[in-house]
């Protein structure tokens, strides 16, 4: 790589020195999360919109590729361009886009999620 393709000013080590602490409490919190929802009882069989888009945000972060930050975001976010009939019994943001499942289904069935 040439340095006109690296556009943070810090170092790797300087960007390690100055945020690993940080990041490794994330991973904590995160592996503490996974670990509850382990511990959980399921109640039903369906599969929860949330889960599956944190599972593929998971997949993201270790895949290796750039723009992991850009990516995460696309997957949780609503690319639909409907507007909702109404508003009423929700009480905020779900956190992820709720046609997830059904792709993921679809993945599912061909072997990949």
């Amino acid at each position: 790589m040439t340095n006109s393709t690296y556009s943070c000013p810090r170092t790797r080590m300087q960007v390690i020195n100055a945020y690993f602490l940080e990041h490794r409490a994330k991973l904590l919190d995160i592996a503490a999360y996974l670990d509850r929802l382990d511990r959980a009882q399921p109640d039903s069989d369906e599969t929860d919109f949330r889960d599956v888009a944190f599972t593929r945000c998971l997949a993201v972060l270790t895949d290796g590729q750039p723009q992991r930050a850009r990516r995460v975001l696309e997957l949780l976010s609503d690319h639909s361009t409907d507007m909702p009939q109404s508003a009423e019994g929700m009480k905020g943001a779900s956190g992820a886009p709720q046609s997830i499942v059904a792709s993921a289904v679809a993945g599912a069935e061909g072997g990949s999620l």
